[in-house]
């Protein structure tokens, strides 16, 4: 499906399922430097049960146009002029590392606008590492290795993955190696620039899930609960054995606890 937002185009798979707008929406947005392709399970499960699935490709990310907006508050203001462009009065938003950030804000900035918030491998403040900051910068492959090291647990280090033969760790290094030369180093930027993260937290009324995981070395589980700390309605579900790119390292695990969140 695709979408117009600012003039520009804005592509959001569907799950396999038309677009059916008296059914309730999820959008999902993902993480730094990734796509739609993220939520491959999570997406389908639901427009199979009864919604409608929006799992965008962020602006210069995946299919859709750029520019990139510059700051976390510019994104969110974003994301609730996608939904205008949907004609969705409420959604249900889905939101992971970068995209929590987003989703986040946008609950903030417009309560009215989102029914549900889920938050996946979230923090904030969420600091990025100077040296894997530079890297990007510089479009240094080392970049995208430091990532993918340091997002997945230890499980997905020596094999882990759900599908027999299929490498888990690879198969994420290609999906950031797709982006276009700079966004990962954006994408880090807008997380690590982002400050108003209590301000946002204290802001939120709808009802909230957040889902960490044990083995989370970016956003580990405790800045997670964290921010639960300032949302007057969070509750917290800690996957185990489980990084950072949860929805593809434990998917079995992040669709029960999405489940009873959405």
């Amino acid at each position: 499906m695709e979408l117009s937002v600012d003039g520009r185009k804005v592509y959001a798979a569907t799950g396999g399922r038309a677009f059916d707008s008296a059914l309730p929406t999820v959008v999902f947005v993902h993480g730094a430097a990734m796509d739609h392709t993220a939520w491959m399970l999570q997406s389908r499960y639901f427009a199979h049960h009864g919604h409608n699935v929006l799992a965008l490709d962020l602006p210069d990310c995946g299919r859709s146009d750029g520019p990139m907006p510059e700051t976390i508050q510019a994104f969110a203001d974003w994301l609730i002029r996608l939904l205008d462009a949907a004609e969705l009065e409420r959604a249900t938003l889905v939101g992971h590392s970068m995209g929590a950030l987003v989703s986040l804000a946008a609950a903030a900035a417009a309560p009215a606008r989102v029914e549900k918030l889920v938050l996946m491998g979230v923090a904030a403040p969420m600091p990025v590492n100077d040296a894997f900051l530079d890297a990007a910068r510089r479009n240094d492959h080392l970049a995208i290795e430091l990532m993918n090291d340091w997002a997945h647990g230890r499980a997905a280090h020596v094999g882990g993955c759900k599908i027999p033969g299929m490498w888990m760790i690879g198969g994420d290094m290609r999906l950031v190696e797709r982006a276009k030369p700079g966004v990962l180093h954006d994408c880090l930027k807008l997380c690590n620039d982002y400050g108003n993260g209590s301000d946002d937290a204290a802001k939120v009324r709808c009802p909230v899930r957040i889902i960490a995981g044990d083995r989370d070395m970016m956003t580990p589980a405790k800045s997670a609960k964290a921010l639960a700390d300032q949302i007057e309605t969070a509750d917290v579900t800690v996957i185990a054995n489980c990084g950072h790119i949860m929805m593809i390292e434990q998917p079995d695990a992040v669709l029960e606890a999405l489940k009873s969140a959405v």
